[in-house]
C-alpha cells in the first residue's frame, strides 16, 4: 500500500513540474484530494452570484450533472441562459436575440463535466498554479496545449474541502467570476429536460439543438 502510494504521489509530483511551477509534496497531496473530491460530486444544484467581465453582477440557480450537462438558469431580469448537453455548450442572450454555441470540450468549464476529472496527463488537463491562503486553496486549469483557449481557476473552501467558486478565464482574457451558495450535491439526478435547449425563435413543440 505505502509503495502504491509513493508511486501515485511521484506521479502527481511530475504533473506538477510539467505544469511549470515548483510543488512541494504537499502540492501534489492537494491536487490528489481535488481530483477525489471533484470525482465525488455527480450532480450540484446551487444558487450563485455571477460578475461578468464588465463588472455586471447576475444571480440564478446552477445544475451541474456529470458527464456534460449543465444549465445556468439566470434570475429576471437578467436575459441570459446557459445551457450545457449533448456535447454542446449553448449560451443566449434574449436581449440580442442571439444564440452562440460551442463544443463542451473547448469550454474551460467542460473540465467540470467530463465522467472521470483526471487531472494527470491521461486526462488532457493541465495544472498551471497552486495558491493557498487561510483556510482556502485555488487551483488553475487548462486543456493540456491548449493554454491558450482558456483558463479554469477553482477556489476550495478547506477542512473540509468544498467548491465555493470559480473564475472563467476565456480565450480574450476576460474573467467571469462565479460564486455558488446553498449548495446541495445529494440529488440522485435531474429532470434531463433542464439539459436540453429549446430555440425561443421556434415554435412550442420544436426544440432547438441539444
Amino acid at each position: 500500500m505505502r509503495r502504491r502510494a509513493m508511486l501515485a504521489l511521484t506521479g502527481l509530483t511530475m504533473l506538477v513540474s510539467r505544469a511549470g511551477f515548483a510543488a512541494s509534496a504537499g502540492d501534489a497531496t492537494m491536487i490528489d484530494a481535488i481530483q477525489a473530491y471533484l470525482n465525488t460530486i455527480h450532480t450540484l444544484k446551487a444558487r450563485f452570484t455571477q460578475v461578468a467581465p464588465d463588472g455586471t453582477i447576475s444571480n440564478g440557480t446552477a445544475w451541474l450533472w456529470r458527464p456534460g450537462r449543465m444549465r445556468f438558469q439566470y434570475d429576471k431580469p437578467s436575459p441570459l441562459l446557459l445551457v450545457a448537453g449533448g456535447g454542446k455548450v449553448i449560451f443566449r442572450d434574449n436581449s440580442l436575440d442571439q444564440t452562440s454555441s460551442m463544443p463542451v470540450r473547448k469550454s474551460p468549464l467542460g473540465i467540470l463535466l467530463a465522467d472521470r476529472i483526471d487531472l494527470g496527463p491521461s486526462g488532457g488537463v493541465k495544472v498551471l498554479a497552486l495558491q493557498r491562503g487561510p483556510g482556502e486553496v485555488k487551483i488553475t486549469l487548462a486543456r493540456a496545449g491548449e493554454e491558450a483557449a482558456g483558463k479554469l481557476t477553482l477556489d476550495f473552501s478547506t477542512n473540509p474541502l468544498s467548491l465555493k467558486s470559480w473564475v472563467v478565464d476565456d480565450a480574450q482574457g476576460n474573467l467571469t467570476k462565479v460564486s455558488l451558495y446553498d449548495i446541495d450535491t445529494g440529488n440522485a439526478g435531474f429532470d434531463p429536460a433542464l439539459f436540453v435547449y429549446k430555440d425561443p425563435n421556434l415554435p412550442p413543440n420544436r426544440g432547438g439543438p441539444g
